[in-house]
């Protein structure tokens, strides 16, 4: 059988991998195994900060291997682990330091992908909270109050909190209790889309409630 020599050279580094005595008709070895083949055992290759330590850059002897899909493969020599990961088209991760470091099996290219997809998503469901007032008088009439009462409802079903506020008035300080059993009466024609978040109290001249949505 015709035997040869193969020579392969890394763009930056130059590094010389000989690929020596292969049965020419037997193996067939294309571009893109040997360049994923010299990524993973050049030691020289930058290790991007941001990036965990991975691949040829992982310099213990040996790691505490984690398989592909979770298993638990034990301490292993750190170019078995890298072996392994060659064997499986992915990368070696290094995902703990501690001793002997922990390493896993991925794709960290579709790892980072699929966690920003998931960043995005998450993102996505965070409901922007924001606080709606409603201010409310002592001497409150009823069409005046359900009007108020609509706006603030509408407001908890869109998923935001209301503030209810009552300004006392010159001699109207005095009497606070009125504008608590106004605040009461408010709390209870909403129980059924909000929760008391805060109890009215008093800040000055005016008296505060603060209703959030009920969560679904």
């Amino acid at each position: 059988m015709e035997l040869f020599k193969n020579e392969c050279f890394h763009e930056r580094g130059e590094i010389v991998v000989p690929l020596l005595f292969f049965f020419k008709k037997e193996v067939e070895l294309n571009f893109s195994q040997l360049s994923h083949h010299i990524r993973r055992r050049t030691n020289i290759a930058k290790q991007d900060n941001r990036k965990p330590m991975m691949n040829g850059a992982i310099r213990a002897r040996e790691v505490r291997l984690i398989g592909a899909e979770g298993e638990q493969l034990g301490v292993t020599p750190t170019s078995e682990a890298l072996m392994q990961a060659e064997n499986l088209n992915m990368d070696l991760v290094l995902i703990s330091n501690q001793e002997p470091p922990v390493a896993k099996i991925m794709d960290y290219t579709k790892f980072m992908f699929e966690q920003k997809k998931k960043q995005k998503e998450a993102k996505k469901k965070q409901a922007v909270v924001s606080v709606k007032e409603v201010r409310l008088s002592p001497v409150i009439d009823q069409n005046d109050f359900d009007t108020k009462l609509r706006q603030a409802i509408k407001f908890l079903e869109k998923g935001d909190k209301v503030k209810v506020s009552i300004r006392f008035k010159g001699r109207m300080i005095t009497h606070q209790d009125v504008g608590r059993q106004v605040m009461d009466k408010f709390a209870e024609a909403t129980k059924e889309v909000a929760v008391v978040e805060q109890r009215a109290k008093m800040d000055g001249r005016q008296m505060f409630l603060q209703l959030a949505p009920i969560k679904k």
